[in-house]
């Protein structure tokens, strides 16, 4: 276990991909916790937004989307209030009533939530399912810690490499959106991100937004 962890941690170290970070995390959570069916990483930005990452298995994407809808469900209580969250049998669980039942009628028949991670309203849990009921014992929720502080830390990763993509992304975007506009009227770099700047106030969106705008359409957004 200690020799598949770190080769899973070396193996993250030169990973520059959040999908393939996220990907290889799951699939390693199955494959070494006891029981495990399916897997996914449940994600949350600003507390709002709640997304379904890297599922292994139609299963999973299913329940997850089931999840959502409902909203309420095991992954959320183990983003939002508990570390570990286990349920035996889905046909008998009561906590969430209506997921519980759609999950079940879904295949699922017991469930293993863990936090991943926690900073600010941005959220996420390792969400892993089994067909049968019963199937996740002490060794399971034990091994499933270990692999889950790991993967705590392979999604952060991952979070900052979209972080920094987006960043980038933006970064190119406005500038094009410069260039657009030093060409149109024969100003600086300078003036023209003066004149977004005044877009983005007068129309309350975001710089990229007036600059995604601009470039799309030749137009500056008026307010």
């Amino acid at each position: 276990m200690a020799k598949r962890l770190g080769e899973l941690a070396r193996s993250l170290q030169h990973e520059d991909s959040s999908d393939r970070i996220l990907a290889t995390m799951v699939a390693a959570a199955v494959e070494l916790i006891p029981g495990v069916d399916q897997g996914s990483i449940s994600v949350v930005h600003a507390r709002r937004r709640i997304g379904s990452r890297a599922p292994t298995g139609p299963l999973a994407a299913r329940v997850d989307t089931l999840q959502n809808e409902a909203g309420q469900g095991p992954c959320l209580d183990a983003m939002y209030e508990h570390e570990t969250v286990h349920v035996p049998d889905m046909s008998c669980e009561t906590r969430w009533p209506d997921f519980a039942h759609r999950a079940a009628e879904a295949g699922v028949g017991s469930m293993l939530c863990f936090q991943l991670y926690v900073e600010g309203d941005n959220l996420g849990a390792l969400n892993l399912y089994s067909t049968r009921r019963n199937a996740f014992t002490e060794e399971s929720r034990q091994v499933g810690l270990l692999v889950a502080a790991h993967a705590a830390v392979a999604f952060a990763e991952a979070l900052k490499v979209e972080q920094l993509g987006e960043a980038l992304a933006t970064r190119d975007l406005i500038g094009q959106a410069k260039g657009i506009l030093i060409e149109r009227y024969k100003i600086t770099g300078e003036q023209a991100f003066v004149i977004l700047d005044r877009a983005s106030s007068r129309a309350n969106r975001k710089l990229r937004s007036i600059a995604e705008h601009l470039v799309e359409t030749g137009e500056i957004v008026q307010g």
